[in-house]
């Protein structure tokens, strides 16, 4: 199940549009209108991540005859908190570089296709794991901004993430790797205020990387377990970041 759809961008355009207005309201002064001429400036952002996971099911069939299939019908909000070092290249074009924390959860259901109807046991028909992150990530945008209007500057961005998991703990039915790179597009708008600049954005993030752990020397000994992990041949990793920069 994809968190990217077509609610989080009408969502994140009515919230600019208001925050547009609410800045517009005294468009006669200029906020700050030397900002975007410092060489570089620096900042900091808060923000909500949504995580999702990519699964890819191969139809595996155990011995005994289950067939497990995976996915991620549900999503809960995490929290991030970076720094940012902004370096101007030219009037409309940026490059941002902004690492930071990444505190998320993921919690995956399984579903057995071969279960009878009229099993007693529910683990029968489904199991759950609970995947938690805490990622470090070194995001690196090239930030496109439209022309200034009165208080209000809309851009686009486009980049790449690298990202570590310093979670420990490891579920039982399935093992990411530690390592990710992912592919970033995202939008938002510069909010000139007479103190600073609000800047809200929201990011698209797309995995490059099968984040499935198939060494599993562990489960070697454990066939119920063994099942999840060999049901599932590819995980990619896909996640919704809504930041608000202070610059």
């Amino acid at each position: 199940m994809s968190i990217i759809n077509n609610r989080h961008i009408a969502f994140f355009a009515l919230l600019l549009t208001a925050l547009s207005v609410l800045a517009q309201d005294n468009d006669k002064i200029l906020n700050r209108q030397y900002a975007d001429m410092k060489r570089i400036h620096y900042g900091f952002s808060v923000g909500a991540n949504f995580q999702d996971l990519l699964i890819t099911n191969n139809g595996y069939v155990s011995e005994d005859g289950q067939s497990w299939f995976a996915s991620i019908p549900n999503h809960s909000p995490g929290f991030s908190v970076n720094v940012l070092a902004d370096l101007r290249l030219s009037n409309h074009f940026n490059l941002r570089f902004s690492p930071g924390m990444y505190f998320g959860n993921k919690v995956v259901k399984y579903y057995n296709a071969t279960a009878p109807e009229d099993a007693l046991e529910p683990s029968i028909f489904k199991q759950s794991q609970n995947v938690k992150a805490t990622y470090i990530v070194v995001p690196i945008d090239l930030k496109i901004s439209s022309r200034r209007y009165h208080n209000v500057r809309p851009y686009l961005t486009g980049g790449a993430m690298a990202l570590y998991d310093l979670s420990k703990e490891r579920p039982e039915q399935i093992r990411l790797k530690d390592f990710d790179v992912m592919l970033t597009v995202g939008m938002g708008c510069d909010i000139y205020l007479p103190f600073f600049k609000l800047c809200p954005e929201v990011k698209f993030c797309f995995g490059l990387k099968n984040l499935l752990e198939t060494n599993r020397p562990d489960l070697q000994d454990n066939p119920a377990m063994e099942v999840f992990s060999k049901s599932v041949s590819k995980v990619k990793n896909n996640m919704v970041v809504v930041t608000f920069y202070f610059e």
